[in-house]
């Protein structure tokens, strides 16, 4: 499973990469999106308490959690192309299925079930579609397109978080909550089903890869698979370790935009919609991508295990950020977008460190490729852990000791640090 090599393509005309790549990877970062962060935000305009936020968009995070286990299932498919054309239809349905729910009585029962179907069709998509891309391209052109993917995936963020949250947030004052989320969601189903038919046309033809594949031999690769990942030397401290970095960060991200909202007679800080869409969607997502590109040029300068450290404090950044404004509850629009700006910086800049642990660390060996998906659904299982339990601490607590308590979930990891190996965790 981890050396897969392009596929004998069928004779056709194909795309050029740029024709596919861009909107393959869009159509990736959408859904997950709407489901990580457009969600939470819709359900607390709808006036659903942060505990049962934090609980239900925790429990839709289990499907990026799992999605390896299903992985060599795909290879039974005759076609990755349909595969990733199929899901993000689906996708698209239920997403446009969710604008009709939310006029209903039982809009949150209803909500929760298309979310889920959301969720399972973009993690199954993820695999269809990063073997897609490795399948159609060479070595060369998976390096030369690699910023594409990236740039595509948080354009994704930046359209969802930006362009559509302030829509919603411009339509709330007008039609209400109901209706604007319904517009929202039906655009965003919209433009997912829409790339996928656009995907018809422009994605090329791969042959499958596990020609020959049955179930049998699926269920056998799979096995093999987990037992080599857990017999690597040091891996149970090292899923500790991912199951750890991302304890504060799960607390952090969910609560965080829930404070922003929330009335500064309950301790946060009152703002609109629009507002916090304008911040997170634009110098939000810039200050993340540069975080992000600067973590990865340090890392790359110093090593993993030299800048394990300054990575992980750097994760802490947002927490001392809404700690500090959960504290002094400031007014200025502009102060706020200076602090949360500071915040997606710290979080892009350490949030290279866990990439490249599992790349580095625990992925080497004879099943890389699946060992890195693996050690990816421990570091989404750490996330959802503390995201679910978020909003009941948040909930005992209040804002002020939530986020000071935040401060402090990350300081096991900083333990951690000096007795988790930084090597390779490989047998062979």
């Amino acid at each position: 499973m981890d050396s897969i090599r392009p596929d004998h393509l069928a004779p056709q005309a194909h795309r050029h990469p740029l024709a596919w790549v861009p909107t393959l990877y869009l159509a990736q970062g959408l859904p997950f999106y709407a489901v990580a962060l457009v969600a939470g935000l819709m359900f607390k305009s709808m006036g659903v308490p942060n505990e049962q936020i934090a609980r239900w968009t925790g429990v839709l995070g289990l499907a990026w959690v799992f999605k390896a286990l299903w992985s060599p299932f795909l290879e039974l498919a005759a076609s990755k192309k349909r595969v990733v054309v199929v899901l993000q239809v689906t996708g698209g349905i239920a997403l446009a299925a969710l604008a009709v729910a939310l006029q209903l009585p039982a809009w949150f029962a209803l909500a929760i079930g298309l979310l889920a179907i959301v969720s399972f069709a973009s993690s199954t998509h993820d695999i269809a579609a990063d073997g897609l891309y490795i399948a159609n391209l060479s070595e060369r052109q998976q390096c030369a397109y690699a910023g594409w993917q990236g740039a595509f995936f948080n354009g994704a963020k930046f359209l969802s978080l930006g362009g559509l949250v302030i829509l919603a947030g411009f339509l709330e004052q007008r039609i209400g909550p109901p209706a604007a989320w319904a517009t929202v969601f039906g655009l965003l189903g919209a433009l997912l089903a829409g790339l996928g038919l656009y995907h018809v046309w422009a994605l090329p033809e791969t042959a499958r890869t596990g020609a020959g594949a049955s179930m049998r031999g699926s269920v056998d690769v799979l096995v093999d698979v987990v037992r080599a990942f857990f017999a690597k030397p040091g891996i149970w401290m090292g899923i500790v370790f991912i199951l750890l970095f991302r304890l504060a960060e799960g607390q952090v991200q969910t609560i965080g935009p829930l404070f922003l909202r929330d009335a500064r007679a309950v301790g946060g800080l009152g703002l609109s919609t629009q507002e916090v869409g304008a911040i997170y969607g634009t110098a939000g997502t810039a200050a993340f991508l540069v975080g992000s590109i600067l973590g990865g040029w340090f890392t790359a300068r110093v090593g993993l295990r030299r800048a394990m450290l300054v990575l992980i404090l750097a994760m802490n950044v947002p927490n001392l950020v809404f700690w500090y404004l959960s504290a002094a509850q400031p007014s200025h629009l502009g102060l706020v977008m200076a602090a949360l700006s500071t915040e997606m910086f710290g979080y892009g800049f350490g949030f290279v460190g866990m990439i490249l642990f599992i790349m580095q660390v625990i992925a080497p060996g004879r099943y890389q490729t699946a060992h890195y998906a693996l050690g990816s659904g421990f570091m989404q299982l750490g996330f959802v852990l503390s995201k679910v339990v978020s909003g009941d601490i948040q909930h005992a607590l209040g804002y002020r000791h939530f986020f000071l308590w935040v401060v402090l979930s990350a300081l096991p990891v900083l333990v951690l640090t000096r007795f988790v190996k930084m090597t390779p965790a490989t047998q062979d």
